[in-house]
């Protein structure tokens, strides 16, 4: 048992028939040398003084880095990827009014790194959410190459059918094995972990994540990426941080001292200096 490993062009048909069917794939070489060199450039000063995970699930040999939107302008381009949004957009759409960013990390698994307890990324949300609600569509690229020695991440593919409190065992699942500048696609429900990494370099990822627009997200953009910083993005990556409203009544804030001639309910965009009031 393998997952399915997909050209980068692939029809976003096939791509999410993939998906739905496994609960994940990857899509092979999506970027190039150059791009992946430029993500490790501009975040490798965080990473080299980012501290280790202090349990089991973290890792205790294991560096995770955010703020990557804020922090890198080649980590900006990759999460606004037309085919990885054209995915998470078709993929969540059907359950949601508009799709938000959920986190963004580099996560570098050292040599010596046990592998990570299995487990559901949508229970960042508890059990409250229905099982037929599927909340989120994750993305690891390989900012190195995933191999079996080196910590690739462990899928129980079809696991996102399973009863949600049945985790299966480790001998179920398969390692997502892919080169650098490919990339790792996976539902918030199939069941995974990372892999132990019995080399003697890191395996590095860049773990971003996309969910539904009414769902509180992992990491806090405003506070990640807070205005000063994002009124200088697309709108289109703006309003995927969450600074536009999640639906008619969704999302908008009111200034501690109130602004004469203005509502008092305003928009996220005007926080920016985009007045869509």
């Amino acid at each position: 048992m393998t997952l399915q490993t997909l050209k980068a062009d692939s029809p976003l048909d096939i791509i999410l028939d993939a998906v739905h069917r496994d609960g994940a794939c990857i899509l092979k070489d999506v970027l190039d040398p150059a791009q992946v060199d430029q993500v490790l450039s501009e975040m490798g000063p965080y990473i080299e003084n980012s501290e280790t995970g202090k349990d089991k699930f973290g890792g205790f040999n294991t560096k995770r880095v955010g703020a990557l939107i804020a922090r890198s302008a080649a980590c900006r381009d990759i999460t606004m990827h037309k085919t990885i949004l054209d995915l998470a957009n078709s993929f969540l759409g059907p359950q949601c009014d508009r799709i938000q960013l959920h986190l963004s990390q580099i996560i570098d698994i050292m040599p010596g790194q046990k592998a990570q307890p299995l487990h559901r990324d949508r229970l960042a949300w508890g059990l409250y959410l229905p099982q037929e609600v599927e909340p989120q569509l994750n993305t690891i690229w390989a900012l190195t190459d995933f191999d079996e020695t080196n910590g690739a991440t462990h899928i129980i593919p079809g696991s996102q059918t399973w009863p949600m409190k049945q985790l299966g065992h480790r001998d179920d699942s398969v390692q997502a094995v892919m080169t650098k500048g490919s990339v790792l696609l996976y539902t918030g429900t199939v069941i995974h972990g990372g892999g132990e990494n019995r080399s003697a370099a890191s395996r590095v990822g860049m773990n971003i994540t996309y969910c539904l627009g009414w769902l509180r997200t992992e990491e806090n953009m405003m506070l990640s990426c807070p205005p000063d910083i994002a009124r200088h993005f697309s709108t289109e990556l703006t309003d995927l941080l969450g600074y536009t409203m999640g639906n008619y009544a969704l999302g908008y804030y009111s200034e501690p001292a109130m602004i004469p001639g203005r509502s008092d309910t305003q928009p996220p965009e005007n926080a920016l200096g985009r007045d869509h009031s």
